[in-house]
């Protein structure tokens, strides 16, 4: 039996959006206008839209991020799909805090690292899709949106399929950092529109010691604000996100670096 909240929660009425559909074109108008159709008493909050197209490790990185930040109850719709009309399952999981509603590739594995999954399931009920013929190219309106419409208005999450085991849901397979007596080995998993590089290496293994990175034959100092050193020049530090990260005084560090994704930092 799945347990449900949808009788529980009152800020149930709260549902968040995150994609890559970007700002210029209609797309996201589109699925709020969905979502109004079946609750225009909905409230929504838009996450982010400018997530770069089919980054499913930055999806992840940004999902994981704001979902503490919101109350129980929360339906959290997520929809970075490069798998879109393929094998991919849709889904549905339950967490203590409220649902996330996403294409199982991936992108929930951030939050489920921090969250324990209560329950899930395959979206395979399409009386809560749009259309029982969804487009092969636009799930987000066709499902997903639909779907946490439903979900934030009180429809039980065993409506919307069959429950399928937390265990099998899909993990990004990114590099985890490691410790070795005082060498800390990690990677770039997130760089924001600042050009801030955001390294895996959580601020526990750091606190309260002397540490510097090590990027790419540059080692960089850390200090605590951006302001400790002069514009321009490059810092290491502890971001509001709890990550180490590598960042420029009033510039770019992803420009003066010429850094990507996945690439390797050490921290001594």
């Amino acid at each position: 039996m799945i347990a449900s909240m949808s009788d529980k929660s009152p800020s149930q009425q709260l549902l968040t959006l995150l994609s890559d559909f970007g700002i210029s074109d209609e797309y996201v108008a589109v699925i709020k206008g969905v979502i109004a159709q079946i609750n225009p008493m909905l409230r929504v909050v838009d996450i982010t839209h400018k997530i770069p197209p089919q980054n499913i490790a930055a999806a992840r990185f940004c999902l994981m991020n704001a979902v503490p930040y919101f109350p129980v109850g929360t339906v959290h719709v997520a929809v970075v799909d490069p798998g879109v009309g393929g094998k991919r399952r849709a889904v549905a999981v339950e967490l203590a805090q409220g649902f996330l509603v996403a294409p199982d590739n991936g992108l929930l594995s951030g939050v489920l690292s921090q969250n324990r999954a209560i329950a899930a399931v395959e979206l395979t009920n399409s009386d809560y899709w749009r259309t029982s013929e969804p487009s092969s190219t636009f799930h987000g309106r066709d499902i997903f949106a639909p779907v946490g419409a439903h979900l934030a208005s009180g429809v039980s999450l065993q409506q919307l399929g069959p429950e399928i085991d937390p265990e099998t849901l899909v993990t990004l397979n990114l590099p985890e950092c490691s410790q070795k007596n005082d060498m800390i080995i990690g990677c770039i998993q997130y760089i924001d529109h600042f050009g801030n590089l955001v390294t895996n290496i959580p601020e526990n293994y750091v606190q309260g010691k002397n540490w510097s990175v090590e990027i790419k034959g540059n080692i960089i100092k850390a200090l605590e604000t951006y302001s400790d050193v002069k514009i321009g020049e490059l810092i290491a530090l502890v971001g509001s996100h709890g990550w180490v990260e590598i960042a420029v005084n009033s510039s770019n560090a992803q420009l003066e670096l010429s850094v990507k994704l996945g690439e390797l930092v050490e921290i001594s």
